[in-house]
């Protein structure tokens, strides 16, 4: 949540099929020409964002004489959908491209991606449960997946020890504390304007369905009763002014924020963390970690991700050697040494690996700079979180335009212009016109 950045959702990126969605026909390449017998050393363009990368990619060159990677930054999530777009659209996509799993089903059924399922099927023990099924849609793959997500929330413990403040453990309390804290000047959260993640994350947590598969068609509800019980946190947050509103747009100006302890939360994922060691100068040592509060009632569940981790390395239908970029990709996400760089906050983007095991890869996935004293716990905080993730969010086949809307009409709910309800309302009546006039069939 709160930064407009790579998300990583450990989730089913459930699709119906070819009758169902009208749009899902081209479903990648066969891969007959994969470049195996080809001479010389295969170069595979590969497109992403995340820091860490560039040295990944170097010890990937350094450790095959075969194939090689020619890296290309892309200066985020959103630019990467844009490019790959006019890329796809011109034939000349790169091989591999990070991507993340909300995305997956939209480029399948734009016919972009490329069939790797016997690449990497052999390879599915490495992977964690969920992790693995974000690379897939009904059952084949399209990708590999790079990255857990552990969900947790990172606050000041300096303030709110301070001002006698408790790391809230419920939605309710975080309300509460967010109340107590706004008396001395202080605001509990940040909701940026162009970042409706909040929204979406909460309400998958409270059991929310926006896209479900119902029959021969997809049914939409944005107005069920998780997504309502979410929406009721946001509204009780923005209409006790508990919120910053600083826009993501000016990131040094967020991390100062932080940094001051004008806002003392963020419900987040380790790969989050770099930015923040990254950019504060005055704080380091006073951050601890909390479980992800729980509604009320409730036992402990974090979403499925927050705006957060880039999820997979997927290959496109327009790269001629399938084969070789999926053992590039399978290389990246298993090599000890390029999960560790990616895996650190300083050397990589912080990223939880995607691997079945990854208790070896918690202490380096968080800052003991940040957190001092308070480094300890909160590895167990990391691994508990990871038992308690949302595996059942579905993404549907126009979730990027969708998400566009929604951000639209966040920013209106952010400045008080509407209640998330209306927002609601409106996303429920334009999800059903949007997939109808795609000719795909829909219940809503």
């Amino acid at each position: 949540m709160n930064a407009l950045s790579p998300r990583r959702r450990i989730a089913r990126a459930a699709v119906a099929g070819v009758a169902l969605t009208g749009l899902l026909a081209a479903c990648g390449g066969s891969g007959d020409d994969d470049g195996s017998s080809a001479s010389g050393p295969v170069t595979l363009d590969y497109w992403g964002w995340a820091n860490g990368q560039p040295a990944v990619v170097k010890a990937f060159n350094a450790a095959h004489q075969d194939v090689r990677l020619k890296y290309t930054k892309v200066t985020d999530q959103l630019t990467m959908q844009k490019q790959l777009t006019n890329a796809v659209k011109a034939g000349n996509a790169p091989c591999l491209v990070q991507n993340t799993a909300e995305y997956v089903t939209t480029w399948v059924s734009q016919g972009a991606l490329a069939d790797i399922s016997k690449y990497v099927e052999p390879s599915r023990a490495k992977f964690n449960a969920g992790s693995w099924a974000s690379a897939q849609v009904r059952g084949t793959f399209y990708g590999v997946p790079t990255s857990s997500s552990p969900n947790f929330t990172i606050y000041r413990a300096d303030v709110f020890q301070k001002y006698g403040v408790k790391a809230p453990t419920t939605w309710e309390e975080f309300v509460a504390a967010g109340k107590e804290l706004k008396k001395h000047g202080v605001k509990i959260t940040n909701y940026a304007g162009e970042d409706p993640s909040t929204l979406e994350v909460l309400a998958m947590q409270a059991g929310a369905h926006w896209y479900a598969i119902d029959g021969d068609a997809w049914k939409i509800d944005f107005q069920d009763a998780g997504t309502l019980k979410a929406a009721k946190v946001i509204q009780d947050v923005i209409d006790n002014d508990l919120n910053s509103t600083l826009s993501f747009a000016d990131y040094a100006a967020v991390q100062r924020n932080y940094d001051n302890g004008g806002t003392v939360t963020r419900q987040i994922s380790t790969w989050q963390m770099a930015g923040m060691v990254q950019n504060f100068t005055k704080s380091f040592g006073q951050w601890a970690l909390a479980p992800w509060p729980a509604f009320a009632g409730e036992a402990a569940k974090t979403p499925a991700g927050t705006n957060l981790t880039g999820g997979v390395n997927l290959v496109t239908k327009d790269c001629k050697h399938q084969q070789q970029a999926a053992e590039a990709a399978l290389w990246m996400s298993t090599d000890p040494g390029a999960v560790r760089t990616m895996a650190s906050p300083e050397t990589g983007n912080g990223v939880m690996p995607a691997l079945a095991d990854t208790s070896s890869y918690v202490d380096a996935s968080i800052s003991r700079k940040l957190l001092g004293t308070h480094y300890a716990p909160a590895k167990k905080v990391v691994s508990d979180s990871l038992d308690t993730v949302t595996t059942d969010w579905t993404f549907g086949p126009n979730w990027t335009a969708m998400f566009t809307e929604l951000q639209a009409g966040w920013a209106k709910v952010v400045s008080k212009e509407q209640k998330v309800t209306d927002l609601l309302a409106h996303m429920q009546k334009w999800t059903v016109d949007d997939l109808r006039s795609r000719g795909i069939s829909v219940k809503g």
